[in-house]
């Protein structure tokens, strides 16, 4: 992880946490099978919404390194439930690859020609999005700090 720190600043992290998120974000609507999109099934919103967390994190850590401020309790919340979210992102991940592994039980129907190459890529980008989410973990801990709040508050005089 700290190789990937290296070549990969945490500007460039998050504008890749970003991009990559909405992407996958549009591919939730997706269906591999049929070549088609799917906005009116409700399953498909469900990644969307749990991002939203994500986008909140990345946005804390952004303004934290920016400003050189301290992490608060309001980003370890959110980075609590970005653990709980990294879970279903890992679900997401096995989930495709399943998809993809198992395609040849299909063999004998219409698969789209754009079944692999769209899955493929599908699958690169909840890689990349695992990696990123760690990378950001990485990131705040470095750059933020830990959360070690008994110090913080033994610095804030309340008379001032």
């Amino acid at each position: 992880m700290k190789s990937i720190m290296r070549w990969l600043p945490w500007k460039t992290g998050l504008l890749l946490s970003i991009g990559v998120l909405a992407l996958l974000n549009v591919f939730s609507f997706y269906g591999l099978y049929t070549n088609k999109f799917y906005f009116f099934k409700i399953d498909n919103y469900i990644f969307p919404i749990l991002t939203i967390a994500h986008f909140t994190f990345l946005y804390a850590l952004w303004f934290k390194i920016k400003e050189q401020e301290v992490a608060d309790p309001k980003m370890r919340n959110i980075e609590y439930a970005l653990y709980a979210i990294f879970l279903v992102y890992l679900f997401k991940f096995f989930d495709v690859l399943f998809i993809l592994i198992g395609a040849s039980e299909y063999a004998d129907f219409v698969i789209p020609e754009t079944f692999m190459p769209l899955g493929v890529l599908i699958l690169t980008l909840h890689f990349l999005l695992l990696v990123l989410t760690l990378q950001a973990f990485k990131f705040r801990k470095a750059l933020v700090g830990s959360y070690n709040f008994d110090e913080i508050n033994g610095q804030i005089d309340s008379w001032e």
